[in-house]
């Protein structure tokens, strides 16, 4: 109640002018329906209320004082009363999301089918699929980073690009994911959208961990891992592409240096509804609290009443007398 009462204000002030002619208008009523003007100042106070026929009981709701209350109603409604605020019909539903997928020879194995890259392509597939309408990007990393595709909400080429990705396209070998994150952030920052960041990789370069850190004093969107390798001991195929197993303890002080979360890639869609719920979940920082709400009108809430009030003129006989 406190909250109402200090942020109530009207967002059309200047419609409260019209109160003035009501009131006026009012005085001028209850002057002249007043049975007793005529014979103040006549008859003595004491014996006019015993004279008085007692009219004025049998019909307390009169047409001049429902009208006097329907402007004064209509008024307050043109004023637009507000003390809370809305989204913006134009902000976004859902936050964006950049995609950074680690494309180097080691995601080609097949210990998980039918390989790391072409599952995390399905993966990206079946997230989107979760955020339908989002505004999604994608980066490609190994030695260096590069943007794939902007921030667009037509998930198919998305999915389309990832499942392109192989390491022959990328220039330079290594594992640079804080230059991968950097260029995320760069995108979520150029478009001016609140939104977070998913790295996708099977490894973190331990080496990384001081650049990861730095990336989340200067950034502030929250990211989140999906880790694509399996445990050791996973029966590979022999014409797999050596790689490493999953290292869980590595890419889970990845995931601490960013403050965001690790998921484990599963071989259903367990890790995408969870990874979709952390993504849903994570607080992000839109800037000031102002931007992209407005004020919400409050004076439609007072539609039903006028029009309520309005029905009582197709009344036989109600009308507004003047004498």
């Amino acid at each position: 109640m406190t909250h109402i009462l200090n942020t109530f204000h009207f967002l059309r002030p200047f419609w409260l002018l019209a109160l003035f002619p009501a009131l006026g208008l009012a005085l001028l009523i209850l002057r002249r329906q007043d049975a007793r003007s005529p014979y103040e100042g006549v008859i003595a106070a004491h014996l006019l209320t015993h004279l008085m026929t007692g009219e004025d009981a049998k019909n307390r709701v009169r047409p001049a004082g429902l009208l006097i209350a329907f402007w004064f109603l209509a008024t307050f409604a043109m004023a637009g009363p507000s003390w809370k605020k809305a989204p913006s019909p134009f902000t976004e539903d859902t936050s964006a999301l950049v995609i950074a997928v680690k494309v180097t020879p080691s995601m080609t194995a097949e210990d998980i089918q039918p390989s790391r890259l072409d599952r995390a392509s399905h993966k990206i597939g079946d997230l989107l699929a979760l955020r339908p309408g989002s505004r999604t990007a994608l980066v490609a990393y190994a030695g260096s980073a590069h943007l794939v595709m902007p921030l667009t909400r037509d998930a198919t080429i998305i999915t389309t690009f990832s499942g392109e990705l192989s390491p022959e396209i990328m220039p330079e070998e290594g594992n640079q994911a804080a230059a991968a994150l950097a260029l995320a952030a760069a995108q979520l920052e150029k478009n001016g959208q609140p939104g977070s960041i998913l790295l996708i990789a099977d490894a973190v370069d331990p080496g990384q961990l001081k650049a990861l850190k730095a990336h989340r004093a200067e950034h502030r969107f929250p990211v989140h891992i999906l880790a694509v390798a399996a445990d050791k001991g996973v029966p590979v195929p022999p014409d797999s592409p050596p790689a490493p197993p999953l290292d869980s303890k590595m890419m889970k002080q990845a995931a601490d240096a960013l403050g965001g979360t690790l998921t484990i890639i599963s071989p259903d869609d367990r890790d995408i509804n969870a990874l979709n719920r952390r993504i849903e979940s994570t607080p992000v920082d839109t800037g000031p609290a102002e931007e992209g709400e407005l004020w919400q009108d409050s004076g439609y809430w007072l539609v039903p009443l006028l029009a309520l009030l309005s029905l009582m003129w197709f009344r036989p006989g109600w009308r507004v007398r003047w004498r």
